[in-house]
């Protein structure tokens, strides 16, 4: 217990050091970590600002930024500490092994619209399997909370949005002040330019797909960190922007292809 606090209290103490930042500044592979963490974070956060609005909406426009804002601040107090005793935890083997395991399984299910379900035994449901979500229209109500709840309820919405993206950020990279500036950064995406991801989806619909494979391979190169391989920032990179530029291309394909079908009926 006493060397879990002691190496936890380090890694808060990085955070300060000038040292490590600016090592970690100097590093070109460590700026590509940064963009890698924006990018993906933008590309699963844009619904979620969305989400926020609606939660706001029924407070008068002035206490709506200032809701808004005191989600920001806890969502960064969240990730400050959920980085500070992560950097830690991921160094154990089975919790590296957990943690890509729940990627995978965040990005299949959204992939194959898959759910744990209970199958029912007399009319009891009592044994667990994976099944598809059955097609249903998903609405976000903004309930006519005061200032104060609605405060709160941003909060914890912001921490259920930060709890896959912090995941995520320790399967690409372990070094303190780059998840941390990734998700300062993933932050302000989330709120300040929402509407450029959410265009930026709506041209290339099958982005948000992509996002999802992005943390398949993330969630494979955390579970073969945990036992001894290490996949090289070259090969990393190249998957991703292969993966990124790939789907543009074929979501630009699919769309002509579209086109000229309607075009020629």
């Amino acid at each position: 217990m006493a060397a879990f606090i002691q190496s936890v209290l380090e890694n808060f103490a990085s955070f300060f050091s000038w040292e490590n930042l600016s090592m970690v500044f100097s590093d070109p592979a460590n700026w590509g970590i940064i963009l890698t963490l924006v990018i993906l974070e933008g590309l699963l956060s844009a619904d979620n600002a969305l989400v926020l609005a609606v939660m706001v909406r029924h407070l008068p426009k002035e206490q709506q930024k200032k809701a808004l804002f005191y989600g920001i601040i806890g969502a960064y107090i969240f990730r400050f500490i959920a980085i500070g005793v992560g950097t830690y935890l991921v160094k154990i083997t089975w919790v590296k092994v957990a943690g890509g395991l729940y990627l995978l399984w965040i990005a299949l299910s959204n992939l194959f619209s898959l759910e744990f379900k209970l199958a029912r035994v007399g009319g009891i449901p009592l044994i667990p399997y994976i099944g598809r979500k059955e097609e249903q229209e998903e609405q976000v109500e903004g309930k006519a909370y005061g200032f104060w709840r609605t405060v709160l309820a941003v909060e914890l919405m912001d921490i259920a949005f930060s709890i896959d993206s912090v995941l995520a950020a320790f399967g690409v990279s372990e070094q303190v002040w780059v998840l941390f500036v990734g998700g300062l950064l993933g932050v302000l995406m989330m709120r300040g330019v929402a509407q450029v991801f959410l265009k930026l989806i709506e041209r290339f619909p099958e982005l948000e797909k992509a996002a999802f494979i992005l943390i398949v391979i993330i969630g494979v190169k955390m579970i073969a960190a945990a036992f001894g391989f290490h996949v090289s920032h070259t090969l990393f990179f190249g998957l991703l922007i292969a993966v990124f530029l790939g789907t543009m291309v074929y979501s630009t394909l699919k769309k002509n292809k579209h086109n000229e079908t309607h075009t020629s009926v």
